[in-house]
């Protein structure tokens, strides 16, 4: 008796001991631990820190090289994988941009659709019926107006204006920059686009909330929660797919027909679901089954394109995933249906029922397909509910080929554009052993020669959006209008959040990169130094310690070393040195930038609409009356060094500055 207590408390104390072990070894083992081999590839630290600030950072700012040699590498990205760091001057920043920190129904109680205040304004009075039909836009426009002045509405752009501000201003002045260049890259794998009206209010918390806490984390939790984000859900039109055996038109026919319904209730039910049937019938397809994110969640954010799935597996969890839906939000929202059927019948009671709420996410029973079903071979049993929906993007997010998927995604973010197979394997061989924790897969990377061979250092080209960030941060520039580099973004070719495929913007230099592409460059580095963007101030001569450089030449050398740190620069001053004399180049720069711009077509931004007026010229113009495309020979700012201003403009539009 005693041998066989004994030994229960050995196993037990087995037991426990192999539970802390596997632990350990996934939390401080061999992929939790930072020893960067950069000595190995011939690199000094100074060069080693100025390969990672350019990896891990949106720029190093003057003097920061140096800093981190000094601190030490693997303490400085120990503390940026914490992402902790204390952010006060960004924070006092972004205390005048309210509405970045609203809820998504306080969103749609401040900022609803444009449609629906139409439509309420017209119900109301505020817009005249026969004015409207004559197409009378003064009318619209000041009833619109009118309405909204009346209960409080504010106009969405505002809210996007915020939006793209904080961004901004985050990369510039944030202490934790590898959050939040990680927040960037997760948000364009998991990609939502504000030129799609119906989850574009939901896309500013859906960074906020779902993106940014849990970029270093469980790959599963970050795949969950923007499964079921509002954001996610309008945008591949999840929030309306449900099964073939339930009535999609109907909300609440499982409660009408339930115990406590009356038989004038059960009737009506009756002859409510023999007409849905007959109109189903008379419909060809899936009916209610919309497959768009079962197919980009195993194709864009989990197993990839060669994954391993098929066309049955995407229909399969399509159906897996009916019924993943919104929750009510705000007066005049999304969900006023479902609204009604919780009035009705008590959140407990429709839970008791198999319904699920979760802050903005619903899971609506009513319209889940409860059959069985197969997915990749695993088999659903019927009746599964919520339950399966869950069951199924754990799967997808430890699969084998999403391990390889993601840490390859990653390898071309931070390695370069076609990262070496060798160190995919070990990447994805962190991310299955350690399930999916993104900071190990990170780790691992970094440990890696191939993250500083010769073939990684400055490979990777930058966007429009890092190389403005770059550029304001390499010259430790002040930023107080921070959309007026949202438009010059724009100019470069990168409408953020506007990106229309859920594929997200491309990560490769070969989409960023072209004639066109490096004259607009050219023309925001001359801008830049030469203080032409609103809103925006350097200076210059403090960054040489007020010292004055005797000739163009000698400023470019000084400044190439103080803006590109850590470079070997011999073969780009030689080929810079012939535009820096030049006294019309910002004008040629300028006029070649519009004309190219003129002859490729720009996607529409309604974000515009708020910022421009029209001129007495019918030009757009920005809202200080300032016309976009205006004469590019402007009168610079009183103290400005015009030959040090240009050379530096041309520095920050050089190629070699478009490397990272």
């Amino acid at each position: 008796m005693k041998s066989s207590v004994r030994n229960f408390y050995w196993s037990i104390i087995l037991f426990c001991a192999a539970i802390l072990l596997s632990s350990f070894v996934r939390f401080v083992g061999p992929a939790s631990k930072i020893a960067m081999p950069y000595k190995k590839a011939g690199l000094t630290t100074e060069q080693a820190a100025a390969h990672l600030l350019s990896r891990f950072t949106y720029g190093a700012k003057p003097g920061q090289v140096q800093e981190v040699a000094k601190m030490g590498l693997e303490k400085w990205l120990t503390e940026q994988l914490k992402g902790d760091e204390k952010d006060n001057t960004l924070d006092d920043m972004l205390t005048k941009f309210d509405a970045i920190n609203m809820s998504n129904t306080e969103v749609e109680n401040t900022f609803p659709r444009t449609p629906s205040i139409r439509k309420f304004a017209i119900d109301e009075g505020y817009i005249n019926k026969d004015s409207l039909a004559k197409g009378d836009r003064k009318n619209e426009r000041e009833g619109l107006e009118a309405y909204m002045k009346a209960n409080g509405y504010r106009p969405q752009q505002e809210l996007f204006r915020q939006f793209f501000s904080q961004k901004i201003l985050r990369a510039a002045y944030s202490e934790n920059q590898l959050r939040e260049i990680m927040t960037d890259f997760w948000f364009n794998h998991f990609n939502v686009a504000l030129n799609k009206p119906q989850c574009a209010a939901y896309v500013p918390a859906y960074e906020r909330d779902i993106i940014r806490p849990n970029v270093f984390g469980d790959f599963q939790k970050l795949l969950l929660q923007t499964a079921k984000s509002p954001a996610m859900l309008l945008y591949l039109d999840n929030f309306t797919s449900s099964g073939n055996n339930v009535p999609a038109q109907d909300q609440s026919m499982d409660m009408m027909m339930g115990a406590n319904a009356t038989p004038a209730q059960k009737k009506r039910a009756m002859e409510r679901m023999e007409k849905v049937k007959q109109q189903a019938q008379q419909k060809k397809g899936q009916g209610g089954l919309n497959e768009n994110y079962a197919r980009e969640v195993m194709e864009l954010h989990t197993m990839g394109v060669d994954g391993g799935y098929t066309q049955s597996d995407v229909t399969q969890a399509a159906r897996v995933l009916t019924g993943w839906t919104i929750a009510p939000m705000g007066k005049i929202g999304y969900g006023g249906a479902v609204k009604k059927m919780i009035d009705r019948f008590g959140e407990s009671n429709l839970q008791q029922k198999g319904f699920v709420f979760d802050g903005d996410f619903m899971f609506n029973m009513n319209r889940h397909d409860n059959g069985e079903k197969v997915v990749l071979g695993h088999k659903f049993p019927a009746g599964g509910g919520y339950d399966e929906g869950v069951e199924l993007l754990k799967m997808l997010a430890h699969h084998a080929s999403t391990a390889k998927f993601i840490s390859k995604k990653l390898a071309v973010r931070f390695v370069n554009d076609t990262p070496p197979t060798s160190l995919v394997d070990k990447m994805a061989k962190t991310f299955s052993a350690t399930n999916g924790d993104i900071k190990s897969v990170l780790i691992t990377m970094v440990n890696s020669p191939e993250f500083w061979s010769k073939d990684a250092l400055r490979e990777k080209t930058k966007s429009p959006f890092e190389l403005a960030m770059s550029a304001v941060r390499g010259l430790d520039a002040k930023i107080d209008r921070p959309y007026e580099l949202y438009t010059w973004i724009n100019k470069m070719g990168q409408q953020m959040y506007y990106y229309q495929a859920p594929t997200g913007f491309p990560d490769n230099g070969q989409y960023w990169i072209n004639t066109g592409s490096l004259l607009n460059r050219m023309n925001f580095g001359l801008a830049l130094a030469t203080q032409r963007i609103p809103g925006v101030s350097l200076n210059l001569a403090a960054l040489n310690n007020n010292k004055e450089p005797e000739s163009a030449e000698a400023a470019l050398v000084t400044y190439s070393k103080i803006i590109m740190p850590e470079r070997e620069l011999t073969e780009t001053v030689a080929r810079l040195k012939p535009m820096l004399n030049d006294p019309n180049l910002q004008h040629k720069v300028a006029t070649a930038a519009e004309k190219n711009n003129a002859a490729v077509p720009k996607p529409a931004d309604t974000t515009m609409d708020m910022d421009m007026k029209a001129g007495r010229n019918g030009k757009a113009t920005l809202g200080d009356g300032r016309k976009i495309n205006q004469d590019p020979v402007i009168k610079q700012k009183a103290g400005t060094n015009t030959m040090l201003a240009q050379v530096v403009g041309v520095i920050i539009g050089s190629p070699e500055f478009q490397r990272k």
